[in-house]
């Protein structure tokens, strides 16, 4: 019979030994519950929050403009007649009142001084009849006759006189004779055009705004209008339309903007900023926006009691780094970081933001109100 080798006796007694051990050992080692453990706080979900406070924001609407003269007209000739003399340098300054032009009278002054000494006649023949009507000295029918010789001798003298001052037509108003386009000798028809007065002392500024924007408009806001050249001109708003534009639903405002130096801006184009009143707003990432229940823009902020809340809020100015909105309470927690994670109603744990800085405008800073449609 062979041998069993020593070395594999020596294991086989371990391996015994340590079975027996096993199902031998401290069962009281071992127990039907697990131990006692200390009880752990219920943590909710972790968010990053940042605590801010309103701020003075001052809104802007930037739109693009035509500027025109504040006052402009287009002259034209009431009678027939040569030009004559030409008083008036094209471009020259007038005053209202000054003659502009003057066309062949054709005898006017002869025919005119000879009408009111006809009406001279008429006056005194119809007074002298006056007397003798209250004497009953001449019939009432020949009293009519003289009256009505009288009213026709004054019809011809205004009409002779109406005549003169159309052929020497004058300035309505102050301004620049901007364009003359006859020269001596054309002869002018009624109603043609030979000529055109502005007066660009002020200026309008005429612009499109949307049915969104309309809506914070009111006569008498603060306008500047940055020129092409980069200038400024000051003014404010003059006019807002009632009804919009069928075909870009858009409303027609107007500016009157200040022109002390007399610069030549008429016909030309400028960006006008309509400065709105002051608004109290939180400044936030637009990342930070979302839409609630309802289709509202709102953001989502805890509570004192770290409960989260979402509340609509108003968009007043936005671009791509910064949205302005009105409407959430003062001071405010706002979730900077896991707001998707949380649902409104739901217990969190709030971390303070490590880079709370938020870039908040000063009150003076320029601002584009630019809505989301």
């Amino acid at each position: 019979m062979r041998r069993i080798p020593f070395s594999y006796a020596l294991a086989s007694l371990l391996v015994l030994a340590l079975v027996i051990w096993l199902a031998l050992g401290n069962f009281q080692a071992f127990q039907s519950a697990p131990p006692d453990t200390p009880d752990a706080p219920d943590e909710g979900s972790r968010v990053e929050i940042v605590e801010q406070h309103s701020i003075d924001f001052i809104p802007q609407q930037i739109i693009q403009g035509q500027l025109t003269a504040e006052r402009e007209t287009t002259l034209r000739a009431n009678i027939a007649g040569y030009v004559a003399e030409k008083p008036v340098a094209q471009g020259s300054r007038v005053e209202a009142g000054d003659t502009l032009l003057i066309l062949d009278d054709d005898a006017l002054p002869e025919q005119l001084q000879q009408a009111r000494d006809e009406l001279a006649v008429a006056e005194a023949e119809y007074a002298g009849a006056s007397n003798l009507r209250e004497r009953e000295l001449i019939s009432q029918p020949e009293l009519l006759r003289l009256q009505s010789a009288l009213s026709a001798s004054a019809a011809s003298v205004a009409q002779l006189q109406n005549q003169l001052d159309d052929s020497r037509p004058t300035a309505p108003f102050d301004g620049v004779l901007d364009r003359v386009q006859v020269e001596l000798g054309d002869l002018l028809q009624p109603g043609e055009e030979w000529g055109q007065l502005v007066d660009d002392r002020r200026l309008k500024g005429a612009a499109w705004v949307s049915q969104q924007q309309v809506g914070d408009l009111s006569v008498g806001l603060p306008v500047t209008a940055r020129l092409l050249n980069g200038e400024r001109l000051e003014g404010e708003l003059t006019f807002i339309s009632h009804r919009a534009e069928e075909a870009t639903r858009s409303f027609y405002v107007e500016a009157t903007l200040d022109n002390p130096a007399g610069q030549r801006l008429a016909g030309g184009s400028a960006e006008l900023t309509i400065t709105l009143p002051p608004r109290q707003v939180h400044t936030l990432s637009p990342a930070l926006l979302s839409l609630d229940s309802e289709g509202q823009l709102a953001v989502k902020h805890l509570d004192n009691n770290d409960q989260v809340q979402q509340t609509a809020v108003e968009l007043v100015s936005a671009d791509t780094q910064r949205a302005h909105v009105a409407g959430l309470p003062d001071p405010l927690h706002l979730i900077t970081l896991g707001a998707g994670m949380v649902d409104v109603g739901e217990t969190v744990t709030p971390v303070p933001t490590e880079n709370a800085s938020i870039d908040q405008p000063s009150p003076g800073q320029d601002n584009v109100n630019a809505p989301v449609d």
